[in-house]
């Protein structure tokens, strides 16, 4: 039954899933409709307002955080220091057990911590683990390490939350929350331990049984070459300098903790890649090293940089308001502020946010899509910006598990593609919706 269950699911989505890139023109025609019609304003006016610099070039600053929190996550995991740290865990692991139970903990932990660095540093332990535990079955264990991607978006280099705590303007508004009442809430904190406690178990509880196994293919375990630098004219013992290698840390550490010592244990997104490049820097113990890892990571970045400008022009339109005031976002606004209260708002923004995240796979994205519909809607309703800014952030990491645009560079460096995957995930996605909405809902009622 599980396998039919499973097997339909990777059917559905090789056959009807497009790039993501089309999602996002796909979406830009049916908003562009659904606006002309709520609002009445002319086609030329629409198309203003989605062409402007308030629309489709609006994100040019938050496409940059984002792409950098990537390539820079994606650079640290790369460096010897980190790689020989995931090998030192990988011993850890003795059987298939152990195996999935350990490759999903340090996923999730270091998924939290940072996606970039989470999404490439799991693929890279499992791969360490399959070298030592070789009937385990591989495609659980790939999906296993992508299973820590779930919880992303509630830890520090979530976009939404982060974004809100410098404020973000919403049309005239100005929404902010402080992390304090995001990704540091005690319900986040809690369904995030949950998660952490949790999923290993249950990405155990699916090993299928040993004549069953899909094991490694010996060949997908092959170390590249480590890249081999010359130090022959003066240019190449610039770039190898260890002296301008120790200036360019000390300058960033130091701006580091002169932020923290004046500021607090305020995070925004430029510090959290602050942090993450100055670590990477100092992981890869040289300039050259570091340059290139950027070089290598830059390439997974490539879908931020062409959708973000269309999703802001969708951000352009859904707010564009005729004569009256009426604006398409704030005609979905009403409609959930209509079947919602005060505690069930989030769990249907939290349900919404997950069918969005098919269309809109980046938590930055979904942020410019969604967020002019939810935060007016959340405000009438008395909801707190946090707590309805988290179940976008929590709606857009969970339907991740089967949307797998952001899967592709972990199956990259496992060597596997998204169907070998995609059962397993979808077990994933329906317990960790439980986990979501029970959440949500007691967020509600205690807080």
């Amino acid at each position: 039954m599980f396998k039919k269950f499973t097997n339909g699911c990777v059917k559905v989505v090789n056959r009807w899933l497009p790039d993501p890139f089309l999602f996002a023109i796909i979406l830009t025609i049916l908003v562009f409709v659904f606006a002309l019609i709520g609002t009445g304003l002319s086609p030329m006016q629409m198309v203003d307002n989605w062409g402007n610099d308030k629309g489709f070039w609006n994100l040019l600053a938050f496409s940059m955080q984002m792409a950098l929190v990537l390539v820079l996550g994606s650079a640290m995991a790369s460096s010897r220091v980190c790689k020989k740290g995931l090998a030192t865990i990988a011993k850890a692991a003795t059987n298939k057990k152990k195996a999935i139970i350990i490759v999903t903990m340090v996923s999730t932990v270091c998924c939290w911590l940072n996606w970039g660095f989470g999404l490439i540093a799991g693929a890279l332990l499992a791969k360490e683990i399959a070298k030592r535990v070789r009937d385990v079955d591989y495609p659980l264990l790939i999906a296993s390490a992508y299973s820590g991607f779930l919880i992303w978006h509630a830890g520090l280099s979530g976009s939404v939350p982060l974004q809100l705590a410098g404020g973000h303007k919403i049309g005239e508004v100005v929404y902010t929350a402080a992390t304090s009442e995001t990704i540091f809430h005690p319900v986040n904190l809690a369904m995030c331990l949950v998660i952490l406690l949790t999923m290993p178990l249950v990405n155990w509880a699916m090993h299928p049984e040993a004549d069953k196994c899909v094991l490694v293919d010996p060949k997908l375990l092959v170390d590249e070459e480590e890249k081999v630098y010359t130090m022959d004219t003066p240019a190449e013992k610039i770039e190898h300098s260890r002296i301008l290698w120790i200036i360019t840390l000390v300058l960033g550490f130091a701006y580091i903790i002169y932020y923290f010592v004046t500021k607090g244990f305020n995070l925004g997104l430029n510090i959290v890649n602050m942090i993450f490049m100055f670590l990477g820097i100092l992981l890869h113990g040289d300039l050259r090293r570091y340059v290139d890892a950027i070089a290598d990571a830059a390439a997974g970045a490539s879908g931020i940089l062409l959708q973000f400008p269309f999703y802001a022009g969708i951000m352009g339109i859904m707010v564009a308001k005729n004569a009256d005031g009426v604006c398409l976002a704030g005609i979905i606004s009403q409609f959930f502020v209509n079947i919602s209260t005060n505690v069930t708002f989030p769990v249907w923004t939290f349900l919404s946010a997950g069918i969005v995240n098919f269309f809109v796979p980046s938590g930055g994205g979904q942020w410019a899509v969604q967020g002019p519909i939810v935060m007016p809607a959340a405000a009438e309703l008395g909801v707190e910006a946090g707590r309805a800014a988290m179940a976008i952030a929590w709606g857009d990491q969970w339907t991740n598990m089967i949307q797998p645009f952001w899967a592709l560079p972990a199956l990259g460096v496992a060597g596997l593609s998204a169907r070998n995957v995609m059962g397993y995930l979808v077990v994933v996605l329906l317990y960790s919706g439980v986990v979501a909405c029970l959440g949500f809902l007691a967020w509600g009622l205690l807080f």
